[in-house]
C-alpha cells in the first residue's frame, strides 16, 4: 500500500521536474516544451522583421508572445521557489538571491524583464525596441543539451589558453593595422584614413574572410598584408586546436558517477532533490 508520508515534498518534485534531464517522462516532455517555446519566439521575432507578414499576421505574434512570457514567468518563479529543496541554496531569502544571478536564472529574466517593463512604463514603442533581448533565450537551449554543455565546460575549461591565443591575434591585428595604415595612407588617404579604419582591413583580412573593400597598392602594403594573411591563418587555427585537445580530455575525464552524491548517472532516485546546478 502506497504510504502518502514516502512522497517528497511539492518544492522537491518541482525542483527535480525542472531539472534538466530529470523528473522522467514528465521532467522530458517539460523539457521539450521550453525547448519549442524558446524555438518559436526566436522564429516569431525574425518574422516580425519582414513586413507583409507583420501586417497579416502582427496579432497573432502579439498574441503568442504574451502567451511565451506568461509561461517563461511561471517557469521563472517555480525555478526560483523551489531552488531551495537543492543543497547549494537552502537558505530562503540569501540562497534565492544566489541562484538568481547565476548565468542562466539571469538569461531567464532578462528574457521576460523587457515586456513588464514597457507594460509598467505604458510604452509600446520600447517593447518592440528591446525585442531582441527575447533572443537571448535561445543561450538557454545549452541548458537542454548535454553536447552544449560539452562545449560549455571545455571552453570553461581552456578558458587561459583561448585568452592567450586571443591576446596573440588582438596584438597581431593592431600592429598589422597601424603598419598598413602608415605604409597606405598617402597612396590612399579615404581608404586609410586612420588606425581605426584600418581595422576594418585588419579584421577582414586575419580572418581570411577578404571582402577587397579596401586593399593595399603599395609594394610594402602587399608584402606586409602578405605577412598578415599568413600571420592570421597561424593564430586563429590556434583556438581550434585548442578546443579539439578540449574535447579529447573532456572525454576521457568525464565522470560516470555524480561527483555530489557518488550515484551512478542515471541512477537518481526520483524522490531525492536535484542538487546540480541549473
Amino acid at each position: 500500500m502506497h504510504d502518502a508520508t514516502d512522497d517528497p515534498p511539492p518544492k522537491h518534485r518541482i525542483a527535480t521536474l525542472l531539472a534538466t534531464g530529470e523528473g522522467g517522462t514528465p521532467g522530458q516532455v517539460v523539457d521539450w516544451c521550453v525547448m519549442a517555446l524558446i524555438v518559436l519566439n526566436a522564429l516569431l521575432v525574425m518574422l516580425e522583421t519582414v513586413g507583409s507578414l507583420d501586417a497579416q499576421y502582427g496579432h497573432l505574434f502579439e498574441a503568442f508572445a504574451v502567451f511565451s512570457i506568461a509561461a517563461f514567468t511561471v517557469e521563472y518563479v517555480a525555478r526560483v521557489w523551489a531552488a531551495t529543496a537543492g543543497e547549494t541554496y537552502t537558505r530562503p531569502v540569501l540562497g534565492r538571491l544566489r541562484y538568481m544571478l547565476r548565468p542562466y536564472p539571469l538569461i531567464d529574466l532578462l528574457a521576460i524583464a523587457p515586456f513588464y517593463l514597457a507594460a509598467a512604463l505604458g510604452n509600446v514603442d520600447l517593447l518592440f525596441i528591446m525585442r531582441p533581448i527575447w533572443l537571448l533565450r535561445l543561450a538557454r537551449l545549452t541548458r537542454y543539451s548535454t553536447r552544449m554543455q560539452t562545449l560549455e565546460r571545455v571552453i570553461w575549461a581552456k578558458r587561459e589558453d583561448l585568452s592567450i591565443a586571443l591576446s596573440g591575434a588582438t596584438v597581431l591585428l593592431v600592429i598589422s593595422s597601424s603598419l598598413l595604415y602608415y605604409a597606405e595612407h598617402d597612396a590612399q588617404p579615404e581608404a586609410f584614413s586612420s588606425i581605426p579604419a584600418a581595422l576594418w582591413w585588419g579584421i577582414a583580412t586575419l580572418t581570411t574572410v577578404g571582402y577587397g573593400d579596401i586593399v593595399p597598392v603599395t609594394p610594402l602594403g602587399k608584402a606586409l598584408a602578405g605577412l598578415t594573411m599568413i600571420g592570421g591563418v597561424a593564430f586563429f587555427a590556434l583556438p581550434a586546436s585548442i578546443l579539439a585537445s578540449g574535447f579529447l580530455e573532456d572525454r576521457e575525464e568525464t565522470p560516470t558517477v555524480c561527483p555530489h552524491c557518488g550515484e551512478r548517472l542515471g541512477a537518481r532516485d526520483p524522490h531525492r532533490p536535484p542538487h546540480h546546478e541549473d
